[in-house]
């Protein structure tokens, strides 16, 4: 079983037992998307001493913690799992991580991305965005799901999708091959 270096922050027991299945990591679970202080003291030193890789559900509350522990460790790497790959198998079940098959998780592991906001640049504009039809389109919705599992950078609205891109320094030759796949 592959060894994981960096420490994985999840958000609960279920999505750590889910990882243990597919590799050999450490885990720091939040407890859901208050995260209190201990616990960002506690990701914060796992930063420091191994890194960490941020594994959350692909909801809002995943969303929010990623970008709570995102601002407390700005080298943190991301790792994402599309949302079709984490649906539950019961229907009152919500989306996350503990769904996501052994496979899945070994994928999304693979392709972490390290957010770099000291030196990226908007070299994809506007009218990129536009001309993709991931934006401003009656398909945006439908098409940017599809982009961003793509590219593995977990979906994000209109608005975020600049940021996500310039976050994880997508080049444009990486934002135009995606497109070619995308259509």
């Amino acid at each position: 079983m592959e060894k994981i270096k960096e420490v994985i922050v999840v958000e609960g027991k279920d999505d750590t037992k889910r990882i243990k299945r597919a590799v050999n990591a450490d885990t720091i679970e939040t407890r859901g998307s208050a995260i209190d202080e201990s616990t960002l003291a506690l990701i914060k030193k796992a930063a420091q001493k191994r890194g960490i890789i941020i594994f959350t559900d692909p909801d809002f509350s995943g969303e929010r913690i990623r970008r709570i522990v995102s601002e407390a460790v700005p080298n943190a790497k991301h790792a994402f799992v599309d949302r079709k790959k984490s649906v539950p198998t019961k229907s009152d079940g919500s989306l996350g991580v503990e769904h996501a098959s052994v496979n899945t998780i070994k994928e999304a592991l693979k392709n972490v991305y390290t957010s770099d906001l000291e030196n990226h640049s908007d070299v994809i504009s506007h009218d990129d965005l536009e001309g993709a039809r991931l934006i401003n389109d009656d398909q945006a919705k439908i098409r940017r799901t599809k982009f961003c599992n793509i590219l593995q950078i977990g979906y994000v609205n209109g608005k975020q999708l600049p940021k996500r891109l310039a976050m994880f320094s997508i080049s444009k030759e990486q934002f135009l091959n995606a497109v070619k796949e995308l259509n």
